[in-house]
């Protein structure tokens, strides 16, 4: 079979899976990054709720659950039940051609291993899978997924963070060495200008914008001044984050 005819089928079969697109969705398809988002618990519906409702993205839904799905195609346009491990049943909704795969299976490991490594296999650009424990992320990191969240995990440190009225407000972890973190500025740099703060030398950090109310200032000067209210966007390590208290 040729690579045409080979592409044609996973479209079609695609197609069929997506047969609730609006027109005005059909008419932007191909222009924007599209996600497959499997298993409809809490986390999964939620992402995929998100990027269809808040961003507009075209969103595949997959869960196993028979009334799951039929509960979360009043709220989601695209929703098909198929079991995720089943290498047949990906095959169907041409799973291949997705951008991004997340896997949001949360109650059974195994079948998030299963799906995981079938996304992969399928070729899907980016797979970001959901963990709930370090050992599980480790598993799923060594077997490719190209990103691993522990949603419960990250939720339970900002909590922490914030019952311990620490000045780390939020962060994004980039690689387990990097973050970006706004952290209010503390009283002892208030009136000092970023040079004189010495974030990199002393800190290990690099302030790349200031939020004070509604302004931000990116990329600010050297010799700009923080003030009482700042709120510091940095990038390093959340442990150096931390020292600047």
């Amino acid at each position: 079979m040729s690579d045409g005819v080979r592409s044609s089928s996973s479209e079609g079969r695609r197609a069929a899976a997506m047969r609730l697109l609006r027109p005005e969705q059909i008419a932007r398809r191909g222009a924007r990054e599209e996600f497959i988002v499997i298993g409809l618990g809490r986390f999964g519906t939620s992402v995929a709720k998100s990027l269809v409702m808040d961003f507009g993205y075209e969103v595949l839904a997959v869960d196993a659950d028979k009334d799951r799905v039929q509960h979360m195609s009043l709220e989601l346009p695209n929703v098909v039940q198929l079991d995720a491990t089943n290498e047949d049943a990906l095959r169907q909704v041409g799973v291949e051609t997705f951008d991004t795969g997340l896997v949001c299976i949360g109650s059974n490991f195994e079948a998030n291993v299963l799906a995981t490594v079938l996304l992969l296999r399928f070729g899907v650009k980016r797979v970001i899978a959901k963990a709930l424990t370090a050992t599980q992320r480790e598993i799923l990191l060594r077997i490719g997924a190209h990103e691993v969240i522990l949603p419960e995990h990250e939720a339970g440190l900002r909590l922490a963070r914030r019952l311990a009225h620490s000045h780390v407000v939020d962060f994004l972890e980039v690689s387990p060495e990097v973050n970006i973190v706004e952290a209010m500025a503390p009283p002892g740099m208030w009136g000092r200008t970023l040079k004189d703060c010495n974030f990199r030398q002393k800190y290990r950090l690099t302030v790349i914008a200031i939020h004070h109310g509604d302004d931000t200032l990116v990329t600010p000067a050297p010799d700009h001044i923080i003030r009482e209210g700042d709120l510091l966007v940095l990038v390093g390590s959340l442990a150096d984050a931390e020292r600047l208290e």
